[in-house]
């Protein structure tokens, strides 16, 4: 089967692809089948969420409570049919700033690689080479302008909360670490 949304290992060698696009594979892997199945041609914020909530009992432990993951996975199952579609051909916003020399990654949107890439820079701080799902998560949950974010507030999942109970003691000493 032809996917219309690159995978980011067929664009580059390994030398110069950045390692955060690839990993956690799971993740990635559901996401680039969302955006196939949605008709976009790039990986955006919303399809990562969608794969981490459906693959990571981690990432769905995160929320304040189990009728959370559900709200935000009613609202994105509606993506194809109604709640999505204003997004169709419409690039992704980010709040998120981007490094000057970020390279533009063929099938993913700039807030979607920036969110793979902080979460990258999350498991190197913790000395991992690669980031879990929390990681992820936290990413999308900080950047209030990607898809995202804009799920998790219309499924009434407080952002800002659910970012700082992920975050590591170091960034967030008067919260609990990890999920």
């Amino acid at each position: 089967m032809h996917t219309s949304t690159p995978r980011p290992s067929a664009l580059r060698t390994p030398a110069d692809r950045p390692a955060a696009v690839e990993e956690p594979a799971a993740v990635v892997a559901g996401a680039r089948r969302r955006a196939h199945r949605d008709g976009e041609r790039r990986i955006d914020t919303a399809h990562l969420l969608h794969s981490l909530l459906e693959s990571d009992p981690a990432a769905r432990a995160c929320f304040a409570d189990a009728a959370e993951p559900a709200r935000v996975l009613g609202y994105l199952v509606q993506r194809s049919i109604g709640y999505g579609l204003r997004w169709q051909g419409v690039p992704e916003r980010s709040g998120r700033p981007t490094a000057a020399g970020q390279p533009d990654v063929p099938g993913w949107s700039p807030a979607a690689v920036a969110a793979m890439e902080a979460a990258r820079t999350a498991a190197a701080r913790r000395g991992d080479d690669r980031p879990h799902g929390t990681d992820v998560l936290a990413a999308l949950a900080a950047d209030r302008e990607c898809r995202a974010a804009e799920v998790l507030r219309r499924a009434r999942v407080d952002a800002a909360q659910l970012s700082a109970r992920i975050a590591p003691p170091s960034q967030q000493a008067s919260r609990v670490s990890r999920c």
